[in-house]
């Protein structure tokens, strides 16, 4: 089978897409479209990776369209949006910033120009 299994995963990239309807921001669509590939595809961020960009880019919105592992530390203040945390990412996000998965980034509406996606 191609494509997400979990419910979840295929409700998130809906919701995505509605969003791109909406708003005609196509960073909604690239996500979605991300999220409908087979999870073996989709990304798994270390937090080392991430505080190296936050520490780049500075105060924008880090997006990874899978899962955040807890290797490595984060420093910086830095918002992530994820489809999954690990349990000790999510925890080490929550120290110094804040950890959103996609649901929660829609209801915030959160600035697309904000967003950075990480591959």
């Amino acid at each position: 089978m191609k494509g997400p299994t979990k419910l979840e995963t295929i409700k998130v990239a809906a919701e995505l897409e509605k969003a791109y309807r909406k708003t005609k921001k196509s960073i909604w669509l690239d996500l979605a479209g991300r999220l409908k590939k087979p999870r073996r595809q989709r990304a798994e961020v270390n937090l080392w990776k991430i505080n190296k960009l936050a520490k780049i880019l500075g105060s924008k919105t880090i997006v990874v369209p899978g899962k955040v592992l807890g290797f490595g530390e984060l420093q910086n203040k830095a918002t992530v949006i994820a489809l999954e945390f690990s349990g000790k990412a999510e925890e080490k996000i929550n120290a110094n910033g804040k950890a959103l998965s996609f649901q929660e980034a829609l209801e915030k509406k959160i600035n697309p120009k904000e967003m950075v996606i990480v591959k």
